[in-house]
């Protein structure tokens, strides 16, 4: 179970990352229908598990984009959070919205059959 300070921490990450997605970041792949879901940040502070939620445009070029402007991102953390060592970020897709509406559908589809 994660400690307090690693939880204050992760929801540092994500508040700054959310604030840099709406305003901070220039790269045109990087659409306004980006946001962050979940933030998990490893016991050690090595890495920082970004879990991101693509709304419309392409899923590919907009995480294409988001990892080439890691070092930006990063750089800000440091800055906003003010630790020693600012974890390495990794953006995963967070695929939850889309399997919530699939098994919606599925549901739909049994009770349209009874």
């Amino acid at each position: 179970m994660a400690s307090n300070r690693i939880k204050r921490i992760s929801e540092e990450v994500k508040k700054t990352i959310s604030m840099m997605l709406i305003s901070g970041i220039k790269d045109p792949r990087i659409n306004s229908m980006i946001s962050v879901t979940d933030v998990e940040v490893t016991n050690d502070l090595r890495y920082a598990f970004v879990y991101i939620s693509i709304l419309g445009g392409n899923k590919d070029e907009s995480l294409e984009g988001l990892n080439s402007a890691k070092g930006y991102i990063r750089r800000e953390v440091g800055k906003a959070t003010k630790l020693r060592y600012v974890p390495e970020i990794v953006f995963k897709i967070d695929d939850s919205l889309d399997r919530g509406m699939y098994m919606d559908e599925l549901i739909k589809s049994v009770n349209k059959e009874k």
